[in-house]
């Protein structure tokens, strides 16, 4: 799957479906073991917005920037997510996930390949399994209130990844999710900006690769 997407993916199934859905039934702890209430205040406004809409759409920017914080690749991506189900596309390829299966349409070799959502602990694009082990695997942090009201929180994993924290840029009054800043360790970072964000529209078939539309493309079941 191209790098791009993968990343995109990735963040979108860790933001809508790792972090906030757990939330009604968690607590979050800081490092001494005390309830950090400000994250939970914060996080559970992010999931009251998630769960505002039936379906949204949004665009996501990705930015990669090097340990000098140059910026070395730029991509945007459309996203469409309605009750743990979404596609994600660029002008290359789409993403498509029922919630059972994914479908990767790559458009340039006009192939798609289904797999199935797979049940791996180091799967982080599997949506149930981040949300049933979120309290296991990452420890929120409450940070600051910018001026603009930007509430901001830090996810720090609680045991070794390819990154040291998640960064979480959230609207404190709305619940809007506005930015995501995935810091590894050797000082690079991806930054995954949301615009357009809105309700929108959808059905079962928007998340599933219709081949009957498309029979010029090859479809490669894995499941």
């Amino acid at each position: 799957m191209n790098k791009i997407i993968k990343s995109v993916v990735f963040a979108f199934a860790l933001l809508l479906f790792g972090n906030f859905a757990p939330m009604q039934a968690q607590i979050t702890h800081t490092s001494n073991g005390k309830v950090d209430e400000n994250a939970q205040k914060v996080l559970k406004r992010a999931l009251d917005k998630i769960n505002a809409n039936a379906a949204v759409s949004f665009k996501v920017t990705v930015v990669n920037k090097n340990p000098q914080k140059k910026e070395t690749s730029r991509q945007a991506v459309d996203v469409l997510y309605s009750k743990g189900k979404y596609r994600v596309a660029d002008a290359n390829q789409v993403l498509y996930c029922d919630g059972k299966s994914v479908w990767h349409w790559s458009k340039g070799t006009k192939e798609v390949v289904v797999s199935p959502v797979t049940d791996s602990d180091d799967d982080l694009m599997n949506p149930a399994k981040l949300l049933a082990n979120y309290g296991k695997n990452y420890r929120p942090k409450f940070i600051r209130v910018e001026d603009d009201g930007t509430a901001i929180v830090d996810l720090v994993p609680k045991r070794t990844r390819s990154f040291h924290k998640i960064r979480l840029f959230i609207v404190e009054k709305t619940g809007l999710l506005k930015k995501m800043e995935m810091h590894n360790y050797d000082s690079s970072r991806g930054e995954y900006t949301i615009s357009n964000y809105k309700s929108a529209k959808a059905t079962d078939a928007d998340f599933i690769f219709d081949a009957a539309s498309h029979k010029d493309v090859e479809v490669i079941d894995m499941r």
